[in-house]
């Protein structure tokens, strides 16, 4: 009986092992996945990294930047709910005219671009300035079109963080 027991035992242990192996190569598999996301989406809207340069500066397209912000300015109090996020993904198809994927492209570049700068804040302030190197004043007017539309098909309200966010935004838009 005690072998039976002690079979059973070594039976369940194995099973546990290989089942938490199993869920960790799962997991590794998630996380390339995500990498390779960001990688596709870079590609495709010809972001390019250079070496010894912060990713921001590598920015040569306008949408991505204002993408960018956008995404860091939804993230300032908190992570945006499913709705916002939702909403975000209509308003980039309708104001750049890109597809369902090309939108999701551009969202997951922007994260990636605003998590780069450490903060929501600093992620505003940083691309902001590399907006206005590349488009000058006239990209606020598609930023706040942009972030007013999402606020409201969303039902959401500025916090005071995003009021004072969109005024770090006109100030080094130069307005």
């Amino acid at each position: 009986m005690h072998i039976i027991l002690g079979l059973l035992a070594i039976a369940g242990a194995l099973y546990f092992y290989v089942m938490r192996a199993r869920n960790a190569a799962h997991m590794a598999s998630e996380l390339m996945d995500v990498a390779n996301d960001v990688r596709l989406a870079a590609r495709r809207f010809g972001f390019k990294r250079k070496m010894n340069v912060h990713p921001v500066e590598g920015l040569d397209d306008g949408n991505v930047a204002i993408a960018a912000i956008a995404t860091a300015f939804l993230e300032l109090d908190n992570l945006p709910t499913a709705d916002q996020r939702d909403h975000f993904l209509v308003q980039l198809q309708s104001k750049f005219d890109l597809d369902h994927t090309s939108a999701e492209e551009l969202a997951v570049l922007g994260r990636w671009l605003s998590d780069q700068c450490q903060s929501p804040s600093g992620a505003i302030t940083r691309i902001t300035r590399r907006l206005y190197k590349l488009e000058g004043t006239p990209a606020f007017e598609p930023l706040l079109t942009l972030i007013n539309d999402t606020m409201n098909a969303a039902n959401s309200t500025l916090s005071d963080r995003q009021r004072d966010a969109l005024d770090d935004i006109k100030r080094a838009l130069k307005l």
